[in-house]
């Protein structure tokens, strides 16, 4: 009967310490993965709803026409637009070759003081290519315009 009874605490032990390390295990990845996950916004959802200063996203669209200045050193200010809003961008670094004005661009940074602040900055690759999230953000304002095959 004493045997039964040890077999069945050890039991619960095991389950009991296995839970632990599970919660445990869990934490540190969603401490790990704290700055790892960045919402996408669209230009017009940051006009609606300005997120926090310490909010870390991307917002991706079209970089505006005319918008584009370079200031001294490695500062480049611009507008990225959905059509339906613009939003001010303000980048200190060395953008990628295929970034322009009138192509889409993605990046990642904070809004603050009406800005935003890009810690990174991604233009499209390749003639064809615009992340999912922008060309339905661009669909949703009705700027979005498919490419010919081969142009």
């Amino acid at each position: 009967m004493a045997l039964s009874t040890l077999k069945k605490k050890r039991r619960i032990q095991v389950i009991a310490l296995a839970a632990v390390a599970l919660v445990i295990s869990t934490a540190l990845i969603g401490y790990a993965m704290r700055d790892g996950i960045n919402f996408f916004r669209s230009p017009s959802q940051v006009a609606e709803e300005p997120p926090s200063p310490d909010e870390v996203f991307r917002i991706g669209g079209l970089v505006e026409e005319g918008s584009l200045i370079r200031g001294s050193g490695e500062t480049i200010a611009f507008r990225v637009t959905d059509g339906g809003a613009s939003v001010d961008v303000v980048y200190t670094g060395v953008l990628p070759d295929l970034f322009e004005e009138n192509q889409g661009m993605v990046g990642t940074g904070r809004f603050i003081d009406g800005r935003f602040e890009a810690t990174e900055i991604l233009a499209k690759h390749d003639e064809t290519y615009m992340p999912k999230e922008v060309v339905d953000a661009l669909k949703e304002q009705g700027v979005y315009q498919e490419s010919a095959p081969g142009s």
